[in-house]
């Protein structure tokens, strides 16, 4: 399925039903006074997080939700039914915002999570609702407030403990693939990454993390060259960025430093925080270098980058070096995990429930 992280939807929520302004009029009931009912309340539309869904691709085709309108009040004591509510299901990670002012209203983080994101109008009320002591024969009656209409741009990030980044062919495709359950396409050609990729990587039975791998970035993503800043933002929700760079000699004289330099200028161009996030340096593709020349050949890597951090020796076709490099950023991720575990205050926006109205 193509992947699609961006879609503008226009969403209607139900009218209120109007009051009804109504007399009982039965035999033996010389004063039956007012009986007309109130109109129900219009649809509502819900957003919900769905963990089986990973592209916004529905919205593209069906851009237009309406909500039922609540049914009038009628005579007999009897209120309007509510009108039916809809319920939008979404992937885990869509950012909600208004198209008009791009102002957040939700953001979908928990599966299960569901919000209100166009509230449907109150019903009107039946001339009963204004009986009284002193008003014993009202004729008022109010008419069905509108419900929410709204236009609302959705955002998917992908949510994801470690990210991949680095330049196409850079071996990225094969290192997911042989540390994960994820099978992207693999080929010898650049940008055979097309959209993100979500693997889980099993350290143990109940120890895993997700990894997730995102199409190669080449120097001017950030302008937008290339495939790689569509889906940058989808590295700004991970807790540790993997730099995979392939330090296999080239034939054609690019420079795998200057390569990695550049990539490190495009995320700071991109977004200052992501760039302020830990990135561990994965030299890849080292099964290519003779044994000999390996050592002396990371080390003036290294030294020509001026990197402080980590730094992996891996061959992601061969898998030699991903079981130590796995396990290090399991205990990563695991120590901010535990860290992130301090009670906060929950935004009430999170947690709204369909009434039973």
């Amino acid at each position: 399925m193509k992947f699609v992280d961006e879609a503008t939807i226009d969403v209607a929520a139900g009218d209120g039903g109007n009051g009804c302004a109504s007399f009982r009029h039965e035999k033996y009931k010389e004063f039956g006074g007012p009986d007309g009912g109130d109109g129900g309340r219009g649809g509502n539309i819900y957003a919900v997080a769905d963990a089986s869904l990973n592209t916004l691709v529905d919205f593209r085709y069906t851009r237009r939700f309406e909500a039922h309108r609540g049914e009038h009040g009628k005579g007999s004591d009897m209120f309007g039914v509510k009108g039916d509510d809809i319920v939008l299901k979404m992937p885990v990670g869509t950012i909600i915002a208004d198209a008009e002012t791009g102002e957040v209203l939700h953001e979908l983080l928990q599966p299960g999570e569901q919000i209100i994101i166009a509230k449907g109008g109150d019903g009107g009320f039946g001339n009963m609702h204004y009986k009284s002591s002193t008003n014993r024969a009202p004729r008022q009656k109010t008419m069905g407030w509108p419900g929410d209409r709204k236009t609302l741009r959705l955002e998917l990030k992908v949510l994801a403990d470690v990210g991949l980044l680095g330049m196409p062919n850079a071996g990225k495709s094969t290192l997911i693939s042989a540390i994960s359950n994820a099978r992207p396409k693999i080929a010898d050609y650049p940008f055979t990454t097309l959209h993100p990729n979500l693997g889980v990587v099993r350290v143990a039975p109940e120890k895993s993390f997700v990894v997730a791998d995102v199409p190669g970035l080449i120097e001017g993503a950030s302008e937008g060259a290339g495939l790689g800043h569509q889906f940058l933002r989808h590295l700004q929700r991970t807790r540790l960025l993997l730099h995979l760079v392939d330090v296999a000699p080239f034939d054609d004289g690019v420079d795998p430093v200057a390569q990695a330099k550049a990539i490190v200028a495009e995320l700071k161009k991109f977004d200052p925080k992501l760039h302020e996030k830990p990135r561990w340096l994965v030299l890849n593709k080292l099964d290519m270098v003779p044994a000999e020349e390996r050592e002396a050949l990371v080390k003036d890597f290294v030294k020509r980058l001026k990197y402080k951090g980590p730094v992996f020796e891996i061959s992601a076709l061969t898998r030699e070096g991903c079981e130590m490099l796995v396990q290090k950023v399991y205990e990563h991720i695991a120590k901010v995990h535990q860290a992130q575990q301090a009670p906060v205050d929950i935004d009430p926006r999170f947690v709204n429930a369909p009434d039973a109205g």
